[in-house]
């Protein structure tokens, strides 16, 4: 352990790159404002029972998928606890509108075959737009850990580039069926005209290949590779978050935590925010103002609003996929309009304890929720935001539940105690800007303008996390792979993937 670094922020994106850093013998020390690591990972308590504030659905982690392997890789795969979904009834989504249920199945025959089932005379579109699917993401080496040709020009083709709903227009000539197939664009906090098809890409053909959630919670799994860098000979310090950030001549020195500690190391990794991090720095010109100026200007995608509940014993029975709900059609891109009425959709699952039985203790509702709904808090603080802000967080609650209670006529008779989180919550907690679920918003229109290199201007400052690369459980980890190999030297973690020595 002749090199160290010092990881800011024990998000995924922190803990991921820290874990394979450490296994690369780099003396690790990752440093967590929270209690508790894991930023999407983490889990809290309340009425006694644990929920998790994201991370509810992986993909990945089916025998030979992406994430799996890295496991693989870092050795911890016996100690991941899953939970896999049903795989004829991988989701179901329901158009208020139309009072319909359209079932989606897990693999692309039986993903075409369920809903041509609702759409017959489209299956050879359908077909033909999940070979589409298949084909854009192929373009994409990071996602199969494929190393790198060094010096091979990338290019794309013209679909990887447009936009998601355009693709989808493309090849699917019916507006439902279309609606239908953007359904998960709430996980990559999809926009009109703005996400880029490959984005909808990846995200489509993780969960066509099959869907997996964290049994038990998902704080399990960042404990695990929090475990597995102090195995290493790492640091995990939690409870006292990154004060300042000290640099001299384009180098990070060291930085000072809250509590007055003092951390040097030869590389520093910014695994949180990159405008949150901004914040920390004693000399701003350690980044170009130009460098600066982007980082601050790039939109970020939408929030969220949850409601988590605790159920009466024996009430409400356990769902073994996710479920979404659709007021109309014609919203199914309209989570980004701060006209459109709240809510326009939402997610909700039941998570899968241990050992689940037949019945849930719990359910977790997410509506996609923009930041000027909570604009008016901003400039408040937790357990100060007023009683007027608490009324709207229960009225927010009742529009939800009213929404449950259309699919599941007597759903509140089954609650036992509510608790709800906002956009501002997410702020608070992980520290993103204007609570973002999925970071920056990728744009196809200026990719340039939301890309962020994992390497800087300052040469040992490394990014990392969802803002760099893809978001969720898929794309942070495997921005990790990249961080860590603009330290380790290029397809240095890929080769040792696949199994190829130089």
């Amino acid at each position: 352990m002749e090199k160290s670094a010092v990881v800011i922020g024990g998000g995924l994106g922190g803990l991921f790159t820290g874990a394979i850093l450490s296994k690369e013998n780099i003396k690790v020390t990752v440093i967590e404002k929270n209690t508790t690591v894991g930023g999407g990972l983490q889990s809290f308590t309340r009425f006694g029972e644990v929920f998790d504030t994201g991370m509810h659905v992986i993909g990945g982690m089916q025998k030979g998928g992406n994430i799996r392997r890295i496991c693989d890789y870092l050795g911890i795969m016996d100690r991941v606890h899953l939970s896999d979904v049903d795989p004829n009834e991988i989701d179901t989504l329901y158009f208020a509108e139309d009072k319909t249920t359209y079932r989606i199945a897990q693999g692309r025959e039986n993903f075409v075959n369920a809903l041509a089932g609702y759409f017959p005379e489209y299956k050879e579109e359908l077909t033909r737009y999940v070979e589409v699917l298949y084909e854009l993401v192929n373009q994409i080496n990071l996602f199969y850990l494929r190393p790198e040709n060094r010096g091979y020009l990338i290019t794309y083709t013209e679909d990887f580039m447009i936009s998601a709903n355009n693709l989808i227009d493309k090849y699917i000539s019916d507006r439902k069926l279309a609606s239908v197939l953007a359904y998960m664009n709430p996980l990559y906090g999809g926009s009109k005209d703005v996400t880029p098809a490959y984005i909808h890409a990846l995200i489509s053909v993780l969960y066509i290949n099959g869907p997996s959630r964290f049994a038990g919670g998902s704080h399990l799994f960042a404990n695990t590779l929090r475990d597995f860098i102090i195995e290493n000979g790492g640091e995990v310090i939690v409870g006292d978050g990154v004060e300042r950030v000290y640099s001299k001549e384009k180098y990070i020195t060291e930085v000072h935590t809250r509590k007055g500690k003092v951390y040097k190391a030869d590389y520093y990794i910014c695994a949180i925010h990159p405008c949150t991090f901004l914040q920390l720095l004693d000399d701003p010109t350690l980044l170009p103002k130009s460098y600066r100026d982007r980082l601050n200007e790039i939109p970020n995608t939408y929030s969220a609003f949850t409601v988590n509940l605790k159920m009466k014993p024996n009430t409400f029975r356990y769902i073994n996929h996710t479920s979404y709900y659709m007021s109309r059609y014609e919203d199914v891109w309209g989570f980004d309009r701060k006209d459109a009425e709240w809510p326009l959709g939402f997610l909700y699952m039941t998570p899968p304890e241990l050992e689940q039985g037949e019945y849930t203790n719990k359910i977790i509702i997410t509506a996609p929720m923009v930041w000027d709904s909570v604009r008016q808090w901003e400039d408040t603080s937790v357990g100060r935001r007023g009683s007027e802000y608490e009324q709207w967080k229960n009225d927010c609650a009742d529009k939800l539940l009213d929404r449950m209670e259309e699919i599941y006529p007597g759903f509140r008779n089954c609650i036992e105690a509510i608790n709800t989180a906002s956009p501002l919550t997410i702020r608070d907690y992980y520290g993103v800007k204007e609570g973002a679920m999925c970071g920056y918003r990728k744009d196809c229109n200026n990719m340039t303008l939301s890309r962020v290199p994992v390497v800087t201007k300052a040469k040992n400052l490394f990014m990392t996390g969802q803002n760099c690369g893809g978001h969720g459980f898929c794309g942070v980890p495997l921005t990790a792979i990249s961080t860590s190999e603009a330290i380790l030297g290029q397809n240095y973690v890929l080769n040792k993937i696949n199994g190829i020595t130089e």
